[in-house]
């Protein structure tokens, strides 16, 4: 494991953290759906709030987005828009497709760039920050408040290299993948909406260039709070962690340490979304520090991918030449992400052992969360002492012949407890159809201990294991109508993507093998 390049300080043994009062308290509901009246949006009244922007000025630089040539819509997600009390059909307005593009910036809007920094590969990176993601503001909704985020509106002083800018295609694959994410009830930032420009970006080749508008309670990360302890700023520190604290988690503030009683809260959530990604066979691609959710969200959505044909040594992106990111290395990962955390936090936790005890839930955390996972997959009503074995020998014999993750676990819930005769389709999946006859008799054993129905267990099975996943080849579909501006198909396999437990017939296609083409389909961090 390769070690910081630029050393952290620890906090001194025997300093007590002593919870500070705050002013930054959870945002009230100030506003109720109005934003649309009558048949118009009107973008100078949105309610837009921003205390992230109630922060000291060290913690972002205010700046306003660059705008885009001639910006038109191309697509929105309904259920993201009813997070903001914004109503959908209006959001191809030509003004809201200006604001959400970047073009024109509301009166109450107070758009800045955080910076941060964090771990990339394993290695500190030192200073990062928001290099094309500009933060407008808050808008209140039913579940509370959801910042709004322009990704590629252009440079900001976190650029660096870079040109401040998104593409199409990455675009759009955000975009589908956090509301298919969500639908499948995984915690993930969300999309609102997403549109492009004509102008044209340069990256491998010169791509037409897009906005993707991103909502969350909060876009704090992990490398956030490393950027002030990498610098020795113990206020900074403080001041970040206060705000966390009072906003998103006001449970914590009365605790011994709230400070540690943070760093185990985040820990247990981080732990609990790895074991939903593994579960869907969902692989992130890029999970460094500064892309990890303080409040355990799936976020940055860049070189990401579902599990077609199942290995559990599959990257999922072409830029990790090593497999740091891995299917199976992302458990470890995250753990390993989470003492990162906790090394930030130290001068605040104030003692090694306390954050070493934090840290201590993320082991079972993860285990109990993909144990409840897998049995539910599974279709088991009970716990026994050797399931572990029986989901061992699954993803062994899924390994050894490459079934394909998402239709197994669909096939899996028709199987008939007392019917092997009738395992046809799944059977086929296997090139070894004897090793999968040896697992079936002990899956068949286990469902009976549970006295198991084969009805009731299949549409339980069928609330939990779906049969529409975001394919790299679907989006990739997508995306190639979408560059000659027809977003029919992006509409079309959001709709989908939405109900992805749901049998829809009329889809069936979406839920097939990948064909011969998609296995050359690779994405990078520059996706």
């Amino acid at each position: 494991m390769v070690q910081c390049t630029k050393p952290v300080r620890r906090a001194r043994r025997g300093v007590r953290a002593r919870p500070k009062s705050s002013r930054y308290g959870r945002i009230p509901l100030l506003f109720s759906p109005l934003t649309a009246t009558g048949s118009a949006i009107n973008v100078d009244d949105l309610p837009l709030d921003n205390s992230f922007a109630e922060l000291p000025p060290a913690f972002y630089t205010r700046l306003m987005p660059t705008p885009l040539t001639a910006p038109y819509f191309v697509a929105a997600s309904a259920r993201a828009a009813a997070l903001v009390n914004l109503d959908p059909a209006l959001l191809a307005q030509d003004d809201v497709v200006a604001t959400f593009t970047g073009n024109h910036v509301p009166p109450r809007a107070k758009p800045l760039a955080a910076v941060y920094s964090g771990h990339q590969f394993g290695v500190w990176a030192g200073q990062l920050g928001d290099g094309r993601a500009i933060l407008l503001g808050q808008l209140a909704g039913p579940h509370g408040p959801m910042e709004l985020q322009l990704k590629g509106a252009g440079k900001t002083p976190y650029s660096r290299m870079g040109d401040g800018r998104a593409v199409l295609r990455s675009s759009i694959r955000e975009f589908l993948c956090s509301e298919a994410m969500a639908a499948l009830g995984i915690p993930t930032t969300r999309a609102l909406m997403v549109t492009g420009s004509d102008q044209g970006i340069l990256r491998e080749t010169v791509e037409s260039a897009a906005v993707v508008t991103r909502m969350a309670p909060s876009f704090v990360r992990f490398g956030s709070f490393e950027h002030w302890s990498s610098r020795d700023q113990p206020e900074e520190l403080r001041i970040l962690a206060d705000y966390v604290i009072a906003t998103f988690y006001p449970e914590l503030a009365g605790a011994p340490n709230p400070y540690r009683a943070l760093l185990e809260e985040v820990t247990r959530r981080t732990a609990h979304m790895i074991a939903h990604w593994q579960a869907v066979g969902f692989m992130h691609g890029v999970m460094n520090t500064d892309n990890m959710s303080i409040l355990g969200l799936t976020l940055d959505y860049g070189p990401f991918g579902f599990m077609d044909a199942f290995d559990s040594e599959h990257i999922c992106n072409h830029t990790d030449q090593q497999g740091r990111y891995s299917y199976a290395n992302q458990p470890q990962v995250g753990h390993w992400n989470c003492y990162a955390l906790a090394q930030a936090l130290l001068p605040l936790i104030g003692s090694v052992e306390e954050a070493q005890d934090a840290l201590e839930v993320y082991q079972s955390a993860f285990a109990g969360k993909i144990d409840e996972l897998l049995r539910a997959k599974l279709g088991l009503a009970s716990a026994q002492d050797d399931d572990a074995q029986l989901f061992d020998a699954m993803f062994t014999l899924m390994h050894a012949n490459h079934a394909d993750f998402t239709l197994f676990f669909r096939r899996l819930g028709a199987l008939r407890l007392d019917a092997p005769e009738l395992d046809a389709q799944l059977r086929d999946m296997f090139i070894a159809r004897e090793d999968f006859d040896a697992w079936a008799v002990r899956y068949r054993a286990r469902l009976r201990l549970d006295n198991s129905i084969d009805s009731d267990r299949k549409l339980a099975m069928d609330r939990v294991n779906p049969k529409y996943v975001l394919r790299n080849y679907l989006a990739q579909a997508a995306i190639e109508k979408a560059q000659n501006k027809d977003f029919s198909e992006v509409a079309r396999l959001l709709a989908v993507l939405e109900h992805p437990f749901d049998e829809q017939p009329h889809n069936d296609h979406y839920a097939a093998l990948p064909p011969d083409w998609a296995s050359h389909l690779a994405v990078s961090c520059s996706s």
